[in-house]
């Protein structure tokens, strides 16, 4: 399944690495990674659209998570991703919003990957 992390911390794509060594060295987990919606939009056309799966914090400079998540419901209908938003601020308000514009699921930080893996599997 190729999954594409957006967040704009670096480390972020370490700490995926880690925690998924094992699905990413057996090839059922593809990562690709951006650090700002704007980049992530510009992964995805390369990728010609073949993200199943997209993981996008909310809070980023420049286009936020939820900018991005607009934009790809509004660009990418063929098949539909799957989008879960991510954000350390697990307010009403960013739920809501996320909701609203279309995101299969919302996540908060830290992230929970035991969680996480099973979401995964129920996807794939």
């Amino acid at each position: 399944m190729k999954i594409l992390v957006v967040d704009d911390e670096k480390d972020v794509e370490i700490l995926f690495r880690q925690r998924f060594r094992k699905e990413i060295r057996k090839g059922e987990l593809d990562f690709q990674f951006a650090f700002s919606g704007e980049e992530a939009l510009s992964v995805m056309e390369q990728m010609e659209q073949k993200a199943v799966l997209i993981l996008s914090d909310i809070n980023m400079p420049g286009m936020s998570g939820l900018e991005l998540l607009d934009e790809i419901r509004k660009e990418y209908d063929q098949p539909p991703p799957v989008v879960m938003m991510i954000s350390a601020y697990g307010d009403e308000e960013n739920r809501n919003t996320a909701k609203r514009l279309g995101a299969n699921d919302f996540l908060t930080k830290p992230l929970d990957f035991t969680l996480l893996k099973d979401k995964l599997i129920s996807i794939s």
